[in-house]
């Protein structure tokens, strides 16, 4: 098979991703506005054409964190050296990026994961990548798990335990599914298995669309539920398979299927809600749980690469 063969194979049996809107088409500059990038401003394909791996964060200091300790993992730039955020043109996001791994901010709760999300779509389509895996790495409270426990999401599931991502779209409820990659799921564990360093399980994550009444806290501003009401709303999640409850999950699992991407939640617990609602915790022992969803995809992407050089 000779080198031109060889390209069109590779390109065949590569995934692209998608982005399903006509109107993009007409557009002479699509402005990326929350990234402070566009097609117009910036040569996107040049910039982001040779990522393969996305890891996305609520903290802008958490993905700064990634970005270092990816490229000290990959030895493949100073694990000292400053990396300029990508987006330093706006406050609402922060983007690094180390070889072919780009690592992004998305704020808290599902409305600004949605907004970061559609223009992160965009930018891997205009810059023509792909074979792209996104990964979501965060925090979470657990339910009937020790706390530090890391969740590799089997399905995402909204407050009523459903596997379904609802938005409103002209006045229309519209609903999608809120599947994961299920052999990405199990490589990821695989991969903790093989770390030995933390307890990680698969289990169905709750996606809410707030962090106190919608979790079942009792510990908000306001509250019109008893303790004993709460335990009985999350036994009935347990009982759904429910390992942890997080903000943002449904909708990233939403859109990274319709655009083709491969995708996985890794949080790690901060704590049973079963317990408690409040972290007591030291500093100290949460940024250990904290550094767990890093260090797991952290060796998975340099276990991906390192296969990938290898089978070249």
């Amino acid at each position: 098979m000779d080198m031109d063969q060889k390209e069109k194979q590779k390109e065949q049996s590569s995934s692209p991703i998608y982005v399903h809107n006509p109107h993009l088409d007409a557009l002479k500059d699509d402005i990326l506005y929350h990234f402070s990038l566009g097609t117009g401003s910036h040569n996107l394909p040049a910039m982001f054409g040779d990522v393969k791996f996305v890891c996305v964060g609520g903290s802008p200091w958490r993905m700064k964190s990634f970005t270092e300790f990816i490229a000290a993992e990959l030895a493949m730039e100073d694990p000292k050296s400053e990396y300029p955020n990508i987006c330093a043109g706006t406050d609402r996001y922060a983007m690094y990026k180390v070889g072919p791994v780009l690592s992004v901010s998305h704020g808290m709760g599902i409305p600004s994961i949605a907004i970061m999300l559609h223009e992160l779509i965009k930018l891997l389509h205009h810059a023509r990548c792909t074979d792209v895996t996104i990964i979501r790495i965060g925090t979470s409270g657990g339910i009937g798990l020790e706390p530090g426990t890391v969740v590799v999401t089997k399905q995402s599931v909204d407050a009523t335990f459903q596997p379904k991502f609802e938005q409103v779209i002209l006045g229309k409820t519209v609903v999608r599914s809120t599947d994961l990659d299920q052999s990405l799921a199990q490589e990821l564990l695989q991969c903790s298995k093989g770390l030995n360093q933390f307890e990680t399980v698969i289990g169905n994550t709750m996606c809410t669309l707030d962090f106190y009444e919608g979790q079942a806290r009792l510990d908000g501003a306001f509250c019109s539920y008893t303790e004993a009401d709460k335990q009985e709303y999350l036994l009935k999640a347990k009982e759904a398979e429910v390992c942890n409850i997080e903000m943002e999950s449904s909708v990233f699992a939403a859109m990274c299927k319709l655009s083709g991407l491969r995708a996985a939640v890794v949080c790690v617990t901060l704590l049973d809600r079963l317990k408690g609602d409040q972290l007591s915790s030291s500093h100290e022992v949460l940024n250990n749980y904290q550094l767990r969803p890093q260090i797991l995809v952290g060796s998975y992407i340099k276990q991906q690469l390192k296969a990938k050089a290898e089978n070249r």
